[in-house]
């Protein structure tokens, strides 16, 4: 397969003009030449934290808390997807994995409510599509077993000690949430050696410290953020300390738009464009155990081709900016997975 036009190459994404050459689903060379396409290659993105099973509430609970919205076991979440059918909850889950996958996105970190039948459900959901889920299972270690590893709700939300134990003699990946609410989880979200964190909003210097010492990844949810009136996250601080990836979070609050999320980062926390493609993409890939997220010899070929002429990117100077601050799901041409 050759794919031509400006290719985003490497970690700083150096725009080259040229081709892309995959072979057997692999980048094989970028080979660096003239061409007729205005089209940019771009890596396709890995959406850090994702809760799909909230497709079958989407905008619900308009004014409620983030308790009263997702909390376990009665946030409004909980109690809907109690109230729905494993087929409605599964037809839902796959138009919100239709709808990343056409946008580009090659591959998410869910936290999946439900136990075991909760992860039977999103495997159902992705059944035929290309888009590949690192599903971590909620509430037992049966379901963690089932899974890719462990989702964590938070700290204060139960003992997890048990599980962290399970999860890590398992071999799998270990995530919680921490410092959404407020700062008092996050010591004893910290406490358990998760492989990453997610929200970090209210980190203290101590933890920030913490997080730093052991250069431990954290996704970051913006748009999900202030919408529930917790704040914004101190995107700029914590990526100075550590590796910060980007993630949709709830789908009943923010579609799973890694354009929308990756251009509301970029201008809440003013950091390089190519900074914030990184959390876009490799960084996520990184905490998921993935090999994709960008453009060289020997990464899994998911890519991401937008049309550099169409009325929104026609004139952008600085194409790296223009994909992180500009582009969307209307200029997609074409998603390699």
């Amino acid at each position: 397969m050759i794919i031509e036009g400006t290719v985003l190459v490497g970690g700083e994404f150096e725009p080259v003009e040229g081709r892309v050459v995959v072979r057997n689903g692999t980048v094989e060379a970028i080979e660096e030449e003239r061409t007729d396409s205005d089209d940019v290659v771009v890596p396709a993105f890995v959406n850090a934290h994702t809760h799909i099973g909230d497709s079958i509430a989407k905008e619900a609970g308009a004014g409620l808390s983030l308790d009263e919205l997702v909390a376990p076991p009665d946030g409004l979440k909980h109690r809907l997807l109690r109230a729905a059918s494993v087929g409605e909850t599964v037809a839902a889950m796959r138009r919100s994995l239709r709808f990343m996958e056409a946008g580009g996105t090659a591959a998410f970190v869910e936290f999946r409510e439900g136990g075991v039948e909760g992860v039977d459900a999103i495997q159902q959901a992705m059944g035929g599509l290309d888009v590949e889920g690192v599903v971590l299972g909620r509430e037992t270690e049966a379901a963690m077993r089932e899974a890719d590893g462990f989702g964590a709700s938070g700290a204060r939300d139960g003992d997890f000690d048990h599980l962290r134990n399970a999860t890590r003699e398992a071999g799998k990946l270990f995530g919680i949430h921490a410092g959404e609410r407020d700062s008092t989880d996050v010591n004893p979200a910290l406490d358990l050696d998760p492989d990453f964190v997610v929200h970090m909003v209210h980190p203290e210097d101590v933890h920030l410290e913490r997080i730093e010492d052991r250069n431990l990844p954290v996704v970051v949810c913006p748009r999900s953020n202030l919408v529930t009136g917790v704040g914004a996250p101190p995107i700029r601080e914590l990526a100075s300390r550590t590796t910060v990836a980007l993630g949709t979070d709830n789908v009943m609050l923010n579609s799973p738009s890694m354009f929308r999320e990756m251009e509301f980062a970029a201008k809440l926390a003013d950091l390089p464009a190519e900074e914030v493609l990184r959390m876009a993409t490799v960084n996520g890939a990184e905490i998921a155990g993935l090999n994709c997220g960008l453009i060289e010899p020997g990464r899994d070929a998911k890519l991401l081709v937008l049309d550099g002429d169409s009325d929104n990117l026609g004139g952008v100077r600085d194409i790296v900016r223009g994909v992180v601050r500009r582009a969307g799901h209307a200029d997609v041409k074409r998603v390699v997975l």
